[in-house]
C-alpha cells in the first residue's frame, strides 16, 4: 500500500449515512437507547403485566416475568446503544478506551466499602427517618438471598445500563459542560428512558400512586450526581459506578420491605428520593461542585454531541 494509500485508509468517514452519528454522537446515543429499548419493551407493556391491551403473559424467571419483558430491551438500549455509536465514531481507539473502563477493578478498598455498605447505611438511615424509627428485623430469607441477588443486579441492571450512561455518556457531557451541567443533562436522559416501564408492574401499575413517577425522576437527577462522584473518584472505574448502582436497586428489592414494613411502595420511593437529594447537596458542598472530577474544567473540543 502506497504512502496516499495508508493515509486514505486512515482518515476518518465524513460523508455516508452514519455521518449523523460521527457529528452527534450523544445525540445518536439517547435516540438510540430509548428506542431500541422502548421498541422492545412495547410487547410487555402491551401485555397483561402493564396496560392489558395485549392478551399476553410472559413466563417468570427467578419468580418475576421482568426477566424477560424488561431485560432484553435494557440490553438493547445503552449498552448496544454505546457500543455501535462507539464503533461509527471513534473507531478502534474509542472502543478500547469504552472497554478499558469496564475492567478498571484496582481501585482503594473504601470505594468497595462506600458502595457496597455505605450505600445501603444511607438507606438505612434514610428509611429510618421516614419510618419514625419504626424497624424490623429482616428475614433470614432476605439476609441470606442479598449477596446472590446482588449478583444477579449486576447483571442484569448494572451491566445492562452503565455502560451507557456512565461509560459512554458521562466523559463526553463532562468533556463538554463540566462535571455538573453534565450530569444535570444525564439525570433526566436516565429518569426518561424508564418511563414506559412505569406502564407495567415494573412500576406498580395500576395502583401505584402518581407520585411515584415523580419521585423516581428526583432520584435520577440526585443519585445521578452520586454516581458522578463515584465514578469520577475511581479513576472512571464501570465497575464501581455498577456497584453504586445495584446497590440501591438490590437493598430496596430484598431488604426494604423487611426493614420497613409500614412504608408503602409509593412512600418508599419519596424516601429514597429524599436521600439520595440530601447526599447530592453533600456531594456539591463537599467538592464544591466539581463532584471528583480532578483538573480544571474540561472544555468541549468536539464538533458535536
Amino acid at each position: 500500500m502506497t504512502t496516499a494509500s495508508a493515509t486514505a485508509a486512515h482518515r476518518p468517514r465524513t460523508g455516508g449515512p452514519l455521518a449523523p452519528v460521527r457529528a452527534h454522537p450523544l445525540v445518536s446515543f439517547f435516540v438510540l437507547a430509548n428506542a431500541t429499548s422502548w421498541i422492545a419493551w412495547t410487547p410487555y407493556v402491551l401485555s397483561r403485566h402493564g396496560l392489558g391491551l395485549w392478551d399476553l403473559r410472559f413466563p417468570e424467571v427467578l419468580s418475576s416475568s421482568q426477566i424477560l419483558g424488561v431485560l432484553p430491551g435494557a440490553y438493547l438500549g445503552p449498552i448496544a446503544s454505546a457500543l455501535l455509536v462507539t464503533a461509527v465514531a471513534d473507531g478502534r481507539e474509542g472502543l478500547r478506551r469504552w472497554t478499558s473502563r469496564m475492567w478498571r477493578w484496582r481501585v482503594r478498598w473504601h470505594w468497595y466499602a462506600t458502595t457496597l455498605l455505605g450505600v445501603p447505611a444511607a438507606m438505612l438511615l434514610t428509611g429510618f427517618a421516614f419510618s419514625g424509627g419504626r424497624v424490623s428485623a429482616p428475614s433470614l430469607l432476605a439476609v441470606s438471598a442479598y449477596v446472590p441477588a446482588l449478583l444477579v443486579q449486576v447483571v442484569t441492571t448494572g451491566l445492562a445500563e452503565e455502560p451507557g450512561w456512565r461509560d459512554f455518556a458521562l466523559p463526553r457531557l463532562q468533556d463538554r459542560f463540566g462535571p455538573l451541567a453534565g450530569s444535570m443533562v444525564l439525570g433526566p436522559s436516565w429518569a426518561l428512558w424508564h418511563g414506559p416501564l412505569f406502564l407495567t408492574e415494573w412500576g406498580g401499575w395500576p395502583h401505584a400512586h402518581w407520585s411515584r413517577p415523580v419521585a423516581f425522576v428526583v432520584f435520577c437527577l440526585a443519585f445521578n450526581l452520586v454516581m458522578t462522584w463515584v465514578f469520577n473518584s475511581t479513576g472512571q472505574s464501570l465497575p464501581l459506578a455498577v456497584l453504586a448502582h445495584v446497590s440501591v436497586n438490590n437493598f430496596a428489592s430484598v431488604l426494604w420491605t423487611d426493614l420497613f414494613p409500614t412504608i408503602d411502595e409509593d412512600r418508599a420511593m419519596v424516601a429514597m428520593a429524599s436521600g439520595a437529594v440530601v447526599a447530592a447537596v453533600a456531594l456539591l458542598v463537599a467538592t464544591r461542585g466539581r463532584l471528583g472530577l480532578a483538573g480544571p474544567r474540561a472544555v468541549a473540543t468536539r464538533a458535536g454531541g
